[in-house]
């Protein structure tokens, strides 16, 4: 039993426990839930308090009380867990992103690998009792590895901020530092920021839909340090767009691309559809594993450049190849999957839904004298079907999908093909959870390797290998 997760109760509640908002409870935290906050109980009711840790004893206010759970605030830690640190970042607690910064590194990786434990354990798929799950591949230096800062743009007090939401709000914390982040990716930020504050171009106000600038997206490529800008914006009118490609040009000579995305209105999302070239090229290179990668603005790119090839190796370590194989690469991206793997199978295909990514999947397939692979524009579970209607066998399957996990639609198409060899590398333990279910009725789980993309944070990336059943 891990150490994480006290596995009792968590399916019972009592709704006859009722308590007011702003109400002070003395609370034992019991674990850790699968966002990285603290769980206890309070007269048999469960309590979800963000910040606190598992063996602590706090004392919280009272934020909601609803029906199956009571969410408070951490006002005082009275029995402080021995595992317990000082963030380096003073807003840990504020922001989403950093919900581990006060917990010690060690712990976090124990943490995540039971997050996966967890999920097996609520949704029950074939064997899961069985499962090899060994330790969380962490990394030596569990900092400044974020690639990518994608900052809210607001005025406060007569300034131009930039950062994350505060939790449960859309109030925008200002991120000056962070410790997460490459520091290329701050060093850019913080100069723009400057930047649109002086020459007072409007950013946007959410209560009154007006202002022009909502986010700016700032990537960077560490193999090459070249650095990508992109300002989302409420118009195509960008008031002193010449000014500021101006300055970009003579103060951040490493900003080689800059681009706008036009995403009006009110919504959560944070890009449009229209992304527009402003400066410089319209992609970043990043390399991996010896391969070139071309980085249009909406491709996507694993956050932790440092750890991708880790995450890859172990996937591809699962394989045995001889050359033959027919590879597909579903949720492609730019192509760094099914690219990698190239040289070793017979031909690879792929898919992604952003036309953009596709487009660099081509590209970089071309730039690396990559011949026998091709990508699509579409979803998974859509292309995966037609193919095999057209008379596609796929001997691999690597399946890499957003935190929403598999279609049913693209599981079926996995069923009905039934390759020998099969890798899902997931996102999110609770919807891999759940897909097993279905995946386990042809497929045996081999091994579950819980790999830390993300540290610090309460996000656990997975690699699931498959032997098919007789």
């Amino acid at each position: 039993m891990s150490k994480y997760n006290n596995r009792y109760q968590d399916n019972y509640y009592d709704d006859q426990v009722h308590v007011d908002e702003g109400d002070r409870l003395k609370v034992k935290i019991k674990r850790l839930g699968i966002n990285g906050e603290g769980i206890g109980y309070f007269e048999r009711k469960l309590v979800f308090v963000p910040g606190a840790l598992k063996d602590e004893t706090v004392m919280v206010t009272v934020e909601a009380d609803l029906p199956r759970f009571i969410r408070a605030s951490l006002d005082e830690i009275l029995v402080p867990s021995e595992h317990r640190i000082d963030p380096v970042d003073a807003y840990a607690n504020e922001v989403g992103g950093f919900e581990l910064e006060n917990l010690a590194y060690p712990e976090q990786l124990e943490y995540k690998r039971d997050v996966v434990i967890q999920s097996l354990e609520k949704f029950k798929p074939a064997g899961y009792k069985h499962y090899k799950i060994p330790a969380t591949i962490g990394m030596d230096e569990p900092i400044e590895y974020r690639n990518k800062a994608q900052f809210q743009v607001r005025e406060q007090n007569g300034n131009v901020v930039a950062g994350l939401y505060k939790s449960r709000s859309h109030d925008v914390v200002d991120l000056k530092t962070s410790a997460l982040q490459y520091p290329l990716t701050m060093k850019v930020m913080r100069a723009l920021v400057a930047m649109v504050e002086e020459l007072q171009i409007p950013v946007y106000n959410e209560e009154q839909n007006s202002g022009i600038i909502k986010t700016i997206v700032v990537r960077a490529a560490v193999a090459t340090n070249e650095v990508q800008v992109t300002f989302v914006t409420q118009s195509a009118k960008l008031l002193k767009k010449h000014q500021l490609l101006e300055r970009i040009k003579a103060e951040l000579p490493e900003v080689v691309s800059v681009m706008q995305n036009i995403n009006p209105g009110k919504t959560s999302l944070v890009w449009g559809e229209k992304t527009l070239h402003l400066a410089g090229k319209t992609a970043i290179t990043e390399i991996l594993d010896g391969l070139e990668f071309d980085l249009s603005a909406r491709a996507f790119l694993q956050l932790n450049p440092f750890m991708t090839p880790t995450l890859y190796h172990e996937a591809f370590d699962a394989l045995q190849l001889d050359g033959s194989e027919k590879l597909v690469d579903t949720y492609a991206g730019v192509g760094t999957i099914g690219l990698t793997a190239a040289d070793y199978v017979a031909e690879v295909r792929g898919m992604d839904t952003i036309a953009e990514a596709v487009a660099d999947a081509n590209e970089n397939a071309q730039k690396n004298g990559i011949t026998n692979a091709h990508y699509e524009v579409g979803e998974a579970e859509a292309i995966l079907p037609k193919w095999l209607d057209e008379g596609f066998e796929p001997d691999i399957i690597i399946v890499d999908p957003p935190r929403t996990g598999l279609a049913d639609s693209l599981i079926d198409a996995i069923l009905a093909s039934a390759p020998d060899q099969f890798v899902y590398i997931s996102c999110n333990p609770s919807t891999m959870a759940r897909d097993l279910v279905k995946l386990t009725r042809k497929y045996h789980v081999n091994k579950i390797q819980t790999i830390d993309m993300l540290p610090q944070t309460a996000r656990v990336e997975a690699v699931v290998t498959f032997t098919k059943k007789d």
